[in-house]
């Protein structure tokens, strides 16, 4: 491996923890945010749903955008927006402000996301190996860190913008010196299952069903969890608050070793035994007898869930090898549906049904998961399982002389 290569991963790895920091910082400071500018419960929904909204618009421009304009260029821009969007809805005081950084993050949130995962699908290309999910570690253990720094600001009840101005006083220069290090890969000749060609939906449609339905259980877990254990397996307060670290946490720990799984066993096999492990999660979740048990559940949802929305980035990227850009934009794009999607329906449900009934429906849609585990597989003269072979490429663009 050249040190433009290995610059190139780490510089993009630490992009990757900033993001998890950064959203990890707003998403767990919602209810400080609605003190603040005196947000209503009824009009509370419509900004939150206007984040992963706008973020799927960013996610479509950057399809565009990418076709003239490298995608390590959109990323090193818009990944300041990011930050300086957060930096906006802790210092403001009118409502007016706050929908202004909130469009902004979601904007950007977007153009990033897309624009990460393109530079992560090609660079593991240029490796020749799976490296994806040590990308998603880092964003992990971003979120674990952001979480941490969110709950230090409430617990010491510190104002939004004082949680806020020295993360992103660290992160903002960060960012732009290791944005230098950035590789873009020449494109994969026009070869492989679907050719250098347009990006087929139907072709993709399956990847597009897995994105969604791993971010419907995410969002479960995001937003369900502490209501789960408090209210239906009788929990306290403090206890409730703990579901969503133990995800997190094993999360991190599942991306940070699966790229040895991808590597020894394939691509395909890890996503099914991904899916039976969060299925098995929610049905310890919904058939739970008390929170100790319920939260054994959630510790398998992150070890199982952790594995999904990498690896189906990265088969995007081998099965339009020609048109990975698009593919990958176009891919994200469900990353907000399932977002959008998944807290809604379970409320829904566990209002009109019960919230244990309502847990075995993303259970449901996750093991859906193993009728698609073939749009997976590697290749056999590409990276993957037990097949792998390494390689360096030429790359054709760094990105130091953006």
């Amino acid at each position: 491996m050249t040190d433009l290569l290995r610059r190139g991963r780490a510089s993009l790895a630490f992009g990757f923890l900033a993001q998890g920091v950064a959203f990890a910082l707003l998403v767990t400071r919602i209810p400080a945010i609605q003190d603040r500018y005196g947000v209503s419960d009824a009009l509370l929904p419509a900004f939150l749903a206007a984040v992963p909204v706008l973020a799927g618009v960013g996610s479509v421009v950057t399809e565009k955008l990418v076709r003239t304009v490298r995608p390590s260029r959109v990323l090193r821009w818009s990944q300041p927006v990011v930050l300086l969007a957060l930096l906006g809805v802790g210092l403001g005081q009118r409502m007016v402000v706050l929908a202004v950084a909130l469009a902004a993050f979601g904007l950007a949130v977007g153009a990033l996301d897309a624009s990460m995962n393109m530079l992560g699908v090609s660079l593991q290309r240029t490796y020749g190996r799976s490296i994806m999910l040590g990308f998603h570690a880092a964003y992990s253990l971003g979120g674990v860190l952001g979480a941490s720094l969110a709950w230090a600001g409430a617990h010491w009840e510190l104002a939004l913008w004082v949680s806020y101005l020295p993360v992103v006083a660290v992160l903002l220069p960060a960012v732009l010196v290791g944005s230098r290090g950035y590789v873009d890969g020449d494109p994969a000749p026009a070869e492989g299952k679907a050719g250098g060609g347009g990006v087929s939906f139907r072709m993709l449609l399956p990847l597009c069903l897995v994105m969604a339905f791993a971010y419907i259980g995410d969002s479960t877990v995001s937003n369900w969890s502490a209501k789960y254990l408090q209210d239906v397996l009788g929990s306290s307060e403090q206890l409730a608050t703990v579901p969503y670290n133990v995800y997190m946490v094993t999360t991190l720990v599942g991306r940070a070793v699966g790229d040895l799984g991808v590597r020894r066993f394939g691509a395909a096999a890890v996503v099914r035994a991904g899916a039976l492990v969060a299925a098995a999660g929610f049905a310890v979740v919904a058939g739970a007898s008390g929170p100790w048990l319920g939260m054994g559940g959630f510790t398998l949802l992150g070890l199982g869930l952790c594995v999904l929305v990498p690896q189906t980035f990265a088969a995007a990227g081998r099965l339009f090898p020609g048109r990975s850009d698009a593919a990958v934009a176009r891919l994200n794009v469900f990353n907000y549906v399932g977002f959008l999607v998944g807290s809604p329906l379970v409320g829904a449900l566990g209002d009109a049904w019960s919230y244990r009934g309502a847990m075995l429906v993303p259970m449901a849609l996750v093991l859906v998961t193993l009728v698609y585990a073939r749009s997976f597989e590697s290749e056999p003269d590409r990276y993957g399982g037990g097949h792998e072979r390494s390689r360096t490429a030429d790359v054709g663009r760094g990105g130091n002389g953006l």
